[in-house]
């Protein structure tokens, strides 16, 4: 049953006044509170969203579209009621996947009563054109598979942090001239390339975990020119057209980096015999009449960013799945055909847009558009990246993991550096050992999704008692628990998994000396 049918509506007039535009309006009306609460709907609404008659009080906006990413649905929502945006449209209460039952409505606020906290939302349903459908069934496509990405990569991380973690112990216990030495080093390049595929899966699927900033997009193309120059080859002129009022993005510096990369290797596989990339950043604006036939794009200041090739283009057909992971038109094992699935999760994440646009044929080219919402905000200062000490540890180490053998393996990994570790396998078990513990627990090294309560719940339940202590959280999968859409929450320090003993020893040091 969906969530539509069961809430059940209550009819309450507003002013009497108004009470007969209200309900003879021929667009849809919605009286909401600035909370995102509905207080009351009109027929033509009702009509438009296929609500039933009799609903509970007051319901969300977000019940009635029905989409499938509510939390951002709900973020766009309050914005529209505050008066931050003019317009939000939404593919929703429908069965994306259908072109039949399709139903895009543009939401607009056009009256206000400050003192009644309320607004009048007005809701309009768009037709789309076949064109705009398909992209839709596309986005719908992608939607699916990033969930089955992200669960994919999720399970596999653990399995791959053993593997790794279980490597390096062996070779450390190894003499040098061993001959298992070159075996296991094997077997560590492997599960290395394997943690990278799924980095790729759970960008894809935007459960990447995003450290943003403000940045200079120009800056940062700048610094890459030379590297980009020595992967793409002699062959292959870099030409660089760049706004200098450019405005900021927030964003993860190294995830554009990957993006910027991932593009550019793109067009060099398409122009074999040489040609010419073309990178260029601009201000622009997107306005109704762009988004109409962009979806699922809302109107607004961005900042693009285009990466053009003078090689031999692409199909209708290949554009269609360009995205989508492991679809690639290269020879078997020339490539994996995440990339460009990686650039499209990286960008959507951001909260930005990506598209491509393709000529077949000699000369026709090809351009992927990136765009990036802009910020008015001075551009922030990357810190420098200084060498952590390898200092043994000595601090007592609080390690909660439901999984048991990554529980024995990362304890083995701490004690080598020296830390005394105390493990458990729930919150519960954690907080029974910690208050049995005699002497200080100096970090709480804990999996984010726990039996019971979650890590940062049993963090929060620690610290109340142990405001020293020093907390580093680790998982696989981005959680809102630590994360809003997967940008880290500040102050958090985070390990992702896959990790190696080397990576999970620096963490460790780092956070212990505040660095």
């Amino acid at each position: 049953m969906s969530a539509i049918s069961e809430i059940t509506w209550a009819w309450e007039p507003p002013q009497t006044e108004f009470n007969s535009f209200f309900e003879q309006a021929p667009v849809g009306l919605a009286q909401c509170r600035l909370s995102g609460q509905v207080i009351a709907t009109n027929p033509a609404l009702q009509r438009i969203l296929h609500l039933p008659l009799q609903t509970r009080e007051e319901p969300n906006l977000v019940d009635l579209i029905a989409v499938r990413d509510s939390r951002e649905a709900e973020q766009e929502l309050l914005s529209l009621l505050a008066g931050k945006r003019d317009t939000v449209q939404f593919a929703g209460n429908a069965d994306i996947t259908n072109n039949a039952s399709l139903r895009w409505t543009l939401w607009r606020v056009p009256a206000r009563n400050g003192e009644a906290g309320s607004v009048l939302a007005m809701v309009e349903e768009i037709r789309r054109s076949p064109e705009v459908q398909e992209r839709l069934q596309q986005a719908a496509r992608l939607e699916s598979l990033g969930r089955l990405a992200a669960g994919v990569a999720h399970d596999f991380n653990n399995l791959l942090t053993a593997i790794l973690g279980y490597a390096d112990l062996l070779l450390d216990g190894l003499p040098t001239l061993s001959p298992l030495r070159p075996d296991l080093e094997e077997i560590r390049k492997a599960a290395n390339r394997a943690g990278a595929l799924t980095r790729q899966l759970l960008a894809f699927s935007r459960k990447q975990v995003l450290e943003m900033r403000v940045l200079d997009l120009n800056e940062l193309v700048a610094d890459m020119d030379k590297m980009l120059r020595r992967l793409l080859g002699e062959d292959i002129d870099v030409l660089t057209k760049l706004d200098p009022a450019l405005g900021a993005v927030r964003a993860d510096a190294g995830q554009l980096e990957q993006v910027i990369v991932n593009l550019a290797v793109n067009a060099r596989d398409a122009m074999p015999d040489g040609g010419r990339l073309t990178i260029e950043t601009r201000n622009t604006e997107l306005d109704d009449s762009y988004v109409r036939e962009h979806v699922p794009v809302q109107p607004g200041r961005y900042v693009m960013l285009a990466v053009s090739d003078t090689g031999t283009g692409m199909s209708a057909e290949t554009m269609s799945h360009v995205f989508e992971p492991f679809f690639t038109t290269k020879e078997p094992g020339k490539g994996t055909g995440l990339g460009l699935a990686t650039v499209y999760g990286i960008v959507k994440q951001s909260g930005g847009y990506v598209w491509c646009y393709s000529e077949r044929g000699e000369g026709g080219g090809t351009t992927f558009k990136v765009y990036l919402p802009r910020v008015d905000a001075p551009v922030d200062q990357l810190p420098a990246r200084v060498p952590l000490p390898r200092t043994p540890g000595s601090e007592t180490i609080l390690l909660v993991e439901d999984e048991a053998s990554l529980r024995a393996l990362t304890r083995r990994l701490l004690e080598r550096h020296g830390y005394m570790v105390l493990e458990a396998g729930s919150a519960d078990a954690a907080l029974a050992l910690a208050r049995e513990h005699v002497g200080p627990i100096h970090l709480l090294l804990a999996d984010v999704v726990l039996p019971g309560a979650s890590g940062p719940t049993l963090a929060d339940e620690l610290l109340s008692r142990c405001a020293d202590l020093k907390v580093l959280f680790m998982s696989g999968y981005t959680e809102d628990a630590i994360v809003h859409r997967g940008v880290l929450a500040p102050n958090t320090a985070f390990i992702n998994k896959p990790f190696s003993a080397e990576g999970l020893a620096a963490k460790v040091r780092e956070v212990l000396d505040g660095s």
